[in-house]
């Protein structure tokens, strides 16, 4: 009689940018000059390696209207655009933007019941309040920072004052020519 694989759980991984000090608000107005080709391939992979995105409504809004009308025919637009979405909002009532759902009444249920789906990683890009939200829920699997060598100053951080402690382990890190610093990290072993 053959043996079945064990079922294993699909991942839910992050990727975030932040500047030195911590900011991860609209890294569209900062990050740009510091995207080479270099640090787009990074992303484009982590991307590549998930079949579904999680976003919270602000991210949803700003991807929407980036990868839609006259930005279609971008490359990375199409993958967008064909890519599953789920948005988790308190307030949208419809998302028309193409292969996009929109998480009912239980999110923690209805995010628990994507990760036991088949499939590959549900990749969420931006959206910091769902990175917190998952974080604090146990739901998050790893998050990429993207550290980006400015300070603003200003600005609302990855994670503000009263965040309850996280214990998170390295998993890689990786420097690139433009001074931007990738951190890999998951949640630490308890007892570790």
């Amino acid at each position: 009689m053959p043996k079945t694989m064990p079922k294993t759980m699909r991942r839910i991984v992050a990727n975030v940018f932040v500047s030195l000090d911590g900011v991860a608000e609209t890294p569209e107005k900062w990050a740009p000059p510091l995207l080479d080709d270099e640090v787009k391939g990074a992303i484009a992979a982590q991307l590549g390696g998930g079949d579904a995105i999680l976003l919270g409504r602000r991210t949803y809004q700003t991807f929407a209207e980036a990868f839609t009308g006259d930005k279609r025919d971008d490359p990375f637009g199409k993958q967008m655009t064909a890519t599953p979405k789920y948005v988790l909002s308190s307030t949208l009532t419809e998302a028309d933007w193409a292969n996009t759902t929109l998480v009912g009444d239980d999110p923690a249920a209805a995010v628990a019941a994507l990760k036991a789906a088949e499939g590959g990683d549900i990749v969420v890009n931006g959206s910091v309040s769902v990175l917190r939200w998952l974080l604090e829920r146990g739901l998050l699997d790893e998050v990429s920072v993207m550290v980006f060598p400015l300070v603003l100053g200003s600005g609302d951080r990855l994670f503000p004052e009263g965040t309850a402690e996280i214990p998170l382990a390295l998993r890689s890190s990786r420097a690139f020519a433009t001074g931007v610093v990738q951190l890999v990290y998951s949640r630490a072993e308890e007892g570790a």
